[in-house]
């Protein structure tokens, strides 16, 4: 499906101006065609040639895509570099950012996407190592219908974003029932075994922390894969392209599903599984 780009400018409520990058859909000869939304979270180097191509191949699949550039509060909309200055200032920013600017930035991105004509209004969030935190985070909205976390850094930690409320944190609001069951946020977490930043036990105490609350998710823990697999460029080393597409095709399963297709009204009644081979 071809694609066209452009973006916008979102005025927050921080006196700062968030660029968000748009990659939508175009289908020659239906000019009012209408697409699910997606939102697209970078990594810590904000919106980076490896997440821009990401994005784009979701938006050639059917949905208007948009990547917010996070650290408007400290810079403009430029990536860092993948290097050793880039990642610290990246790293600084994550932790001195308000985890209030972190919604914010998700409400914001999804008022826009409801808000254009060529929009469903239903939409979908991902997003890879500090994205795929934020995704997670914006899945709290009940607008945002499904999310897709690619190795969500820090939610097992609590240590995104500067706040004195624990009760903000993304763990503390999955046990408060934020992110909704099995008729309202479906969620895929996707982490590979050899990431150290978040470790068996993270990783452990984020799948139990969704058991408990009653969310409706997969929990995928790939062996052998490396932090930022998704990342095709070389300077770390990691990207590993036959994992990336089996992330990508639990992505597209889940976004055809829950925003694509119209599934009517959900029957509450619980599903009976015969216990039979």
């Amino acid at each position: 499906m071809l694609i066209t780009e452009s973006y916008t400018d979102i005025k927050t409520s921080y006196g700062t101006t968030m660029r968000v990058f748009i990659y939508h859909p175009k289908i020659p000869q239906y000019p009012q065609a209408k697409f699910p939304g997606v939102i697209v979270f970078s990594e810590i180097y904000q919106v980076t040639g490896p997440v821009e191509r990401f994005a784009k191949l979701i938006a050639g699949h059917g949905y208007i895509v948009a990547a917010p550039s996070v650290y408007h509060n400290y810079e403009s909309f430029e990536p860092f570099a993948y290097d050793g200055p880039g990642t610290d200032l990246g790293n600084k920013y994550k932790a001195t950012k308000p985890l209030e600017s972190y919604d914010e930035d998700c409400k914001l991105a999804t008022d826009y996407l409801v808000s254009l004509p060529t929009c469903t209004g239903k939409i979908g969030a991902t997003g890879m190592c500090l994205g795929g935190h934020i995704a997670l985070r914006a899945a709290f909205d009940p607008r945002v219908k499904s999310a897709v976390t690619f190795f969500g850094t820090d939610i097992h930690s609590n240590t995104l974003g500067n706040t004195s409320d624990e009760s903000l944190h993304s763990l503390a609001r999955i046990k408060n029932g934020d992110l909704g069951g099995s008729s309202d946020t479906e969620l895929v977490t996707i982490f590979g075994t050899l990431d150290p930043h978040v470790p068996p036990e993270g990783r452990d105490k984020i799948r139990a922390t969704l058991r408990e609350a009653g969310a409706f998710f997969s929990f995928v823990e790939i062996a052998g894969a490396q932090h930022a697999f998704v990342r095709d460029e070389f300077s770390k080393g990691r990207y590993d392209p036959a994992v990336t597409g089996l992330g990508l095709d639990m992505l597209y399963e889940l976004f055809h599903r829950t925003l694509t297709l119209d599934l009517g009204d959900v029957d509450p009644a619980p599903v009976k599984i015969d216990n039979v081979c």
